[in-house]
C-alpha cells in the first residue's frame, strides 16, 4: 500500500495534472472561438452592430470563465450534492387559489382565440400573435426559470381537463369504480410527440410564412388545445402532459432549474439546479428534446446571417428547379436548416458524450447521452434568453396596448391603448451585457450538473473529472456557438 507521504504527493500534484489538461484546452478551444467568422447584425427589435467591446473577446473571456469553472469544480466539488438534495415543503396552496389560477388560464386562452377570430388582421395590433410568441413562448420560460414550472398552475386544458374529470365524477354514484383513461400510453413514444410539437412550433415561427397571422394563430391554437384534451382523455391528465403535450414539456424541463417546486398543491424549496437531475431522462426523446431546445435557437440566429444566407440561395433554387414556386421553395429551405441545425447540435452532444465513453465505465453511449441528457437545459435556456431578450424587453412592452385594445378595433379598456414602446429603456451595450451572461451562466450551470452526475457514474473523483474534459469540449463549443450567433444575426 502506498504511504501516506506519497498519497499526499499524488494529492498535490492532481490539480497541476488538472491544470496541464485545462490549458491545452484551452489553447484549442480559444483559437477555435477567435476564429468564429464576424457577424453583421443582431436578431431583436434594435439592432447590435456596434458591440461594446470586440466579438473575439467575448468568446475568450466566455471561454476562460467556463476553465476556471471546470478547474474549480474538479477541486472543490468533490462529493455530488444536487443527485442527493432533497426539496422542503414550504406551504400548502389553498384549492380556491388553484382553480383561480387554472380559470384565469382558461380565461386568457379564449380572449386570445377570439381576438385571433373577431380581431384585426394586423399582427402588431392584435393580442393573440404577442400573447403567444413573446409572452407564452419566451416569458413562460423566464418565468419558469425563476419561479418554477407556473405553467403548470395556469395551463388551461389541464384546467379544463381536471374540471371534466370532477364534472364526471360528481354525476358518477358513489360506490362507482374510480375514473381510469381508457388507454394506457405507449411507452416507446416517450417523449417523441412532445419533441415534434416544439420542432413544429419553431418551424411556425421561423419557417412559415404566414407564421404571425392572427386567425391562423388561432385556428392553431384551438386545434392545438383539442389535440391535448383529447390525449388527456385517452391517456390521462398528468400521463400525457409529462410525455406530449409539448408546451408543458419543455416549461417542466425549464422549471427544473428553479429552487422552486410548484406540484400538487404544495411549494417547496430546493438547491439551485437540483431538480433537473431527477428528470427522467431514460424516456424515449428525451435527448432529442434538448437538441430541439438548442438546435431551434440555433437556426433563429444563424438564418439571418450571411453563412445562411450563401446556402439558403442555391437550396430555393434547387427546389425551385423542382417547379415548386419561390414561397414554397423559400420554406422546405430554411426546413431543411432548421431541422440539419437540430441534427448539429445532437451530433456535437453525441460526439462529447463518444469521448467520455473512452474513459472507462460500464454505460453505453447511448445510456451515458441520456444520464447526461438535463445538462443540456440550462445551455437551452441560455440560448433562449441570449437571443430572445431584446424582444422580450421592447415587443412585451406592447401588451400594455394591446391589453386595453386586445382586437385592434379602438378599445381603450384599461386607458392604455395610447402607451408606446420604449426603445431606450435598454442600451445595444446593456443588451449585449445581459446576453452574454446568460449564455456563459447556462454553460457554467452545463457543467455544474455534468460534474455532479460524473461523480455519482465513476469510481473515484479523478476518473469523474477526466470524463468531463469532453463535456468541457461540448460547453465551449456551444458557448462560442452561441456568442457567434448573436453576433451573426440581422433584422
Amino acid at each position: 500500500m502506498p504511504s501516506s507521504r506519497s498519497t499526499s504527493l499524488s494529492d498535490r500534484r492532481r490539480p497541476a495534472r488538472h491544470a496541464r489538461a485545462c490549458g491545452a484546452l484551452v489553447a484549442a478551444l480559444l483559437l477555435s472561438g477567435a476564429a468564429l467568422p464576424a457577424g453583421a447584425q443582431a436578431h431583436g427589435l434594435v439592432g447590435r452592430t456596434d458591440l461594446p467591446i470586440p466579438q473575439w473577446l467575448f468568446a475568450w473571456v466566455a471561454a476562460v470563465v467556463l476553465i476556471v469553472s471546470f478547474a474549480a469544480l474538479s477541486l472543490l466539488w468533490p462529493q455530488p450534492r444536487l443527485e442527493r438534495a432533497v426539496a422542503t415543503r414550504r406551504l400548502r396552496v389553498p384549492l380556491l387559489l388553484r382553480v383561480l389560477a387554472g380559470a384565469l388560464g382558461v380565461a386568457f386562452f379564449a380572449l386570445v382565440v377570439y381576438a385571433g377570430f373577431a380581431g384585426t388582421e394586423v399582427p402588431t395590433a392584435n393580442l393573440a400573435p404577442t400573447a403567444i410568441y413573446v409572452l407564452v413562448w419566451v416569458g413562460m420560460p423566464v418565468l419558469s426559470v425563476f419561479f418554477g414550472d407556473v405553467w403548470r398552475v395556469v395551463d388551461p386544458w389541464r384546467a379544463l381537463a381536471r374540471a371534466s374529470a370532477w364534472g364526471l365524477r360528481a354525476v358518477r354514484r358513489a360506490d362507482a369504480a374510480p375514473l381510469r383513461p381508457p388507454l394506457t400510453y405507449p411507452e416507446r413514444l416517450g417523449r417523441w410527440p412532445a419533441v415534434v410539437g416544439v420542432a413544429a412550433f419553431a418551424w411556425l415561427e421561423l419557417v412559415y410564412v404566414d407564421r404571425d397571422v392572427p386567425s391562423t394563430l388561432a385556428t392553431l391554437t384551438l386545434v392545438y388545445a383539442l389535440v391535448q384534451l383529447l390525449g388527456m382523455g385517452l391517456f390521462g391528465i398528468e400521463r400525457w402532459r409529462s410525455r406530449a403535450d409539448a408546451f408543458a414539456v419543455l416549461l417542466e424541463f425549464f422549471g427544473r432549474i428553479a429552487a422552486l417546486e410548484l406540484r400538487d398543491g404544495t411549494v417547496s424549496t430546493r438547491p439551485l439546479l437540483s431538480g433537473l437531475p431527477r428528470l427522467d431522462a431514460a424516456v424515449p426523446g428525451t435527448v432529442a428534446m434538448a437538441a430541439v431546445m438548442i438546435g431551434t435557437t440555433t437556426f433563429d440566429g444563424a438564418s439571418n446571417g450571411e453563412l445562411w444566407t450563401s446556402v439558403a440561395g442555391p437550396l430555393q433554387d434547387f427546389f425551385g428547379d423542382l417547379g415548386l414556386g419561390v414561397t414554397p421553395s423559400a420554406e422546405l429551405a430554411s426546413t431543411v436548416g432548421l431541422l440539419a441545425a437540430i441534427v448539429f447540435v445532437g451530433g456535437f452532444y453525441r460526439m462529447g458524450i463518444a469521448g467520455m465513453r473512452t474513459v472507462g465505465g460500464d454505460l453505453t453511449s447511448g445510456e451515458l447521452a441520456q444520464r447526461f441528457a438535463h445538462t443540456l437545459v440550462p445551455i437551452a435556456f441560455g440560448y433562449l434568453l441570449a437571443h430572445y431578450f431584446s424582444l422580450l424587453v421592447f415587443q412585451g412592452q406592447s401588451l400594455a396596448y394591446l391589453a386595453s385594445d386586445p382586437l385592434g378595433d379602438g378599445s381603450n379598456l384599461f386607458g392604455t391603448a395610447d402607451a408606446t414602446v420604449n426603445y431606450t429603456v435598454l442600451s445595444a451595450a446593456s443588451i449585449w451585457y445581459v446576453q452574454v451572461a446568460a449564455l456563459v451562466a447556462g454553460h457554467v450551470a452545463g457543467l455544474v450538473l455534468a460534474h455532479d452526475r460524473a461523480l455519482t457514474l465513476y469510481r473515484d473523483a479523478r476518473e469523474a473529472v477526466r470524463s468531463q474534459y469532453w463535456m468541457l469540449v461540448v460547453m465551449v463549443g456551444f458557448t462560442c456557438l452561441g456568442l457567434w450567433l448573436l453576433s451573426a444575426v440581422s433584422t
